[in-house]
């Protein structure tokens, strides 16, 4: 089995580590028991003579970084900015694309051509006056064996379906090229379940990735592949997706949703947020500052959904859900376990989806009872929002907390809702002010380590 995590980003883009070249990209995926990686960011002529010198062909499509033996396949994210009218309302749209290029002489086209409409030096993720359509179009010609993902799907800010600068389908952004769209990507804050609720989505493979930034954050979304890792190319994996052939793409992993930053309606200044029920109540106004709120992800899918939640498509790849290794041992402030687990399971994908919870539960009982309320979809998470990442809410996971029987959707709204429990709501937060500040300094300790995502 390959695990193929396909978007991050490297030390040239913002906001992202020094530590993310290749030789450090190499190396970690290692310790996460991840095949293949996404390069991320070629189009950056550091980065992409970095590229050059360290990865060797493995197969046609497929690059092998020496050192650590990690594969690699030519990977960038783009940002578009342009005007578009839809219903005769005209506003800017702001879109992030991930594109997969078969070999160095296919992206150095690219990047040629790209570097006459942008400044590709500016940053790992560089930004481009120019709608999708025509984005596509010329992609296309450059290769047909180019292919393109709408990344994070539903994000407010840059994704396609996004709330503040996005489109009601695919099909309004792309147009007649929308036909050249065979997957997407669901981002950290929608899991497939979400996505399924939307019918028009069906036609399009789901997958997900990291997204990361920095080399621990690797993984934690990744796709799942039934190929001969010496022996798959770039059109084994592109076919795989293209096609949601169910005997090679085997599964995604995903983050809990409620973990992703965006999936809540909030307001982040005020740390407020609510359901997308609430937020219809309050007008999307934010009830501290009466300014809009940010429309997270669950209210966004709810507007476009046509299905009740529970409807699974004939030709769904199925998913799994993980939070990284790290993130738990964080949480329960045992940080030493991490490298014991390690030591002992191998890499960490051992940890989280293979090895068995009573032996997990000899090193750590509070590790081995959120892993395995993962794996039987238990799991309770405060959702994030506005640019706050989720937390997991789990003192000692569900056994401790005696939630084994509710379900994660009850559970996640259940301790939103309830200010006299362990975790008070938001909006008693704002009401108390002593409570207030204490959340506050809870909050900074959970972001530790996150603020640069943010």
């Amino acid at each position: 089995m390959i695990l193929a995590d396909f978007h991050l980003h490297s030390k040239y883009s913002r906001a992202t580590s020094p530590l993310m070249d290749v030789i450090g990209l190499g190396k970690a995926a290692k310790e996460k028991g991840i095949n293949l990686l996404g390069t991320g960011d070629f189009t950056h002529p550091m980065y992409f003579a970095e590229l050059k010198k360290n990865l060797t062909k493995f197969n046609e499509g497929i690059f092998i970084e020496e050192k650590s033996g990690t594969k690699f396949i030519l990977t960038t994210e783009i940002c578009l900015i342009f005007s578009k009218e839809i219903n005769k309302v005209k506003k800017v749209r702001k879109i992030h694309l991930l594109v997969f290029a078969k070999n160095f002489e296919i992206a150095e086209q690219i990047n040629d051509w790209l570097s006459g409409v942008g400044n590709l030096k500016a940053d790992g993720r560089p930004i481009f006056g120019m709608n999708a359509v025509d984005f596509t179009e010329k992609m296309l010609k450059i290769s047909g064996e180019n292919f393109i993902v709408p990344a994070h799907l539903w994000t407010p800010w840059f994704g396609i379906l996004g709330s503040k600068s996005g489109f009601d389908s695919i099909e309004e952004c792309f147009e007649d090229q929308s036909r050249h769209i065979h997957a997407i990507e669901t981002g950290l804050s929608s899991d497939p379940a979400m996505n399924w609720r939307v019918s028009e989505l069906d036609k399009y493979a789901l997958i997900s990735n990291s997204d990361s930034h920095s080399l621990h954050n690797l993984g934690r979304e990744c796709n799942a592949f039934n190929f001969d890792e010496e022996k798959v190319n770039y059109q084994d994996i592109i076919n795989a997706i293209k096609f949601k052939d169910k005997n090679k793409f085997l599964f995604t992993l995903e983050v809990p949703p409620e973990f992703g930053k965006y999936h809540y309606t909030g307001h982040r200044n005020c740390n407020f947020s609510c359901t997308p029920e609430e937020s219809i109540n309050l007008h999307n106004i934010c009830p501290v500052c009466n300014n809009p709120l940010t429309i997270g992800v669950e209210q966004r899918v709810e507007e476009l959904a046509d299905r009740k939640s529970g409807f699974i498509p004939k030709d769904a790849i199925p998913f799994k859900n993980i939070i990284p290794l790290w993130e738990i041992c964080e949480k329960f402030k045992v940080k030493d376990k991490e490298k014991i687990l390690l030591g002992k399971f191998d890499n960490e994908m051992n940890v989280l989806l293979n090895a068995e919870i009573d032996e997990i539960d000899r090193i750590d009982e509070n590790i081995a009872n959120v892993i395995e309320s993962l794996r039987n979809n238990k799991y309770i998470v405060k959702p994030g929002y506005d640019g706050v990442y989720g937390e997991i809410l789990t003192e000692g996971g569900n056994k401790s907390q005696g939630c084994k029987e509710k379900d994660k959707e009850k559970d996640n709204k259940g301790k939103e809702k309830d200010n006299k429990g362990k975790e008070k709501d938001n909006k008693g937060k704002e009401k108390d002010n002593k409570g207030k500040e204490k959340e506050k300094s809870k909050g900074k300790e959970r972001q530790k380590g996150l603020d640069e995502f943010l």
